[in-house]
């Protein structure tokens, strides 16, 4: 089986070879991990794995050679199927939507929140001012209010200020193919070429005309020629960003292909004070985006990948992300990166003819001076000018 999860990696493009495959068997032999099939996985990602980019590859590969082992380990109960379903989902017209009235600006909402959860005894279904499903309440899931907090269940409307659960990303496949051709070529306007470091490639030319001037064999090295850009790529996962994932895979494995000066991070709707490289450690192993702008120089040029589709507090409020208690608005860090990188561009994959009807994506457009383009080939090719131009 081993072998042939060898087998499987290699085909799958992950650079596996017999040493690291014996350095597994090692570990193994000499129990350096308890015998668990979680452990085992970590222990297999950590042998194999040397870059980031190729973890979700690798997930894919371990899903389908070890298929069934994870999920037989622990079993002793299943959960009821009544625990998982919504039991009075409220279905509304839009002019029934209409009628419903926000509770006010965001403290208001977080402090009646605070309230409902000191009161609140039971479950409660279909209300419209309990914590609960269905229904009108701007607390729970599986309803409808204009602004609310949703606390587990899916995304329906679109309109939750605050998430309240536990969210799983996946993180983004460079092996994606774009069409990708033509994303390629629309980067390809984002080169600068140089000669950089040790002289090991052969200078074919300057070999000739040394040769001839001195009456030997006169050899020449330089070195090699690259793309000298430095970019800095950030891109928002998750939630609203779920239906651009394939699109997104495109342009990283494109991204990741024409620029080898290239770091890219993680975030989630907005920037805040941290960023991320794999999305299954998003809360443990955060870089601090201080960090980020202290380590890389100016001279780097900064892309952003995302839908711009948000509430309007998560950008302006203090404590506004979805996900954790955010200390400094999402929108002056926004500010301190564009200060810091004047060459900053917003890529936004949802169709343009939408961005007028989001609050946010207004928001963030004036936010980086008006650089935000389409995620399309002709969008990419504005952008990529943009980068180029003169400051």
């Amino acid at each position: 089986m081993l072998l042939n999860f060898l087998d499987a990696l290699r085909a799958a493009g992950i650079p596996a070879s017999i040493k690291e495959h014996l350095l597994l068997l090692e570990a193994l032999d000499r129990d350096a991990i308890d015998r668990r099939p979680e452990d085992f996985y970590y222990l297999a990602r950590a042998t194999y794995v040397k870059d980031e980019a190729l973890l979700d590859r690798f997930d894919q590969v371990f899903a389908k050679v070890f298929k069934g082992v994870l999920d037989s380990e622990g079993v002793e109960a299943e959960i009821p199927e009544e625990w998982l379903r919504l039991v009075a989902e409220k279905f509304l017209s839009a002019e029934e939507m209409e009628k419903i009235k926000s509770l006010g600006d965001w403290d208001e909402i977080m402090e009646t929140l605070k309230k409902r959860l000191e009161e609140q005894q039971g479950r409660h279904q279909g209300g419209n001012k309990w914590i609960g499903t269905g229904g009108t309440s701007p607390f729970g899931h599986g309803g409808y209010n204009p602004e609310g907090v949703r606390i587990g269940g899916e995304s329906r409307h679109k309109r939750a200020i605050k998430v309240w659960e536990k969210r799983e990303f996946a993180n983004l496949d460079n092996a994606r193919e774009l069409g990708t051709r033509n994303i390629k070529v629309a980067l390809r306007r984002l080169r600068r070429f140089a000669r950089e470091g040790a002289a090991d490639e052969l200078d074919l030319d300057e070999t000739i005309r040394g040769t001839a001037r001195q009456g030997w064999l006169d050899i020449r090295m330089r070195p090699e020629r690259h793309n000298a850009v430095k970019l800095l790529l950030f891109l928002d996962v998750g939630g609203s960003m779920d239906p651009f994932i394939q699109l997104c895979e495109e342009l990283f494995s494109a991204a990741t292909t024409e620029f080898k000066n290239m770091e890219f991070f993680y975030f989630h709707n907005c920037l805040y004070e941290g960023v991320w490289k794999d999305n299954r450690r998003r809360f443990s192993e955060r870089m601090p985006t201080w960090d980020i702008l202290h380590k890389y120089g100016h001279d780097y040029k900064v892309i952003f990948v995302g839908d711009a589709s948000m509430s309007p507090y998560e950008i302006s409020h203090p404590g506004g992300s979805v996900e954790h208690m955010n200390e400094e608005a999402g929108a002056v860090w926004l500010e301190r990166m564009t200060h810091t990188y004047p060459a900053t561009v917003w890529l936004n994959p949802s169709p343009e003819a939408h961005w007028g009807y989001s609050q946010s994506t207004g928001i963030i457009r004036q936010l980086i001076n008006d650089r935000m383009y389409p995620l399309t080939i002709e969008g990419l090719d504005d952008a990529m000018r943009e980068l180029t131009r003169k400051r």
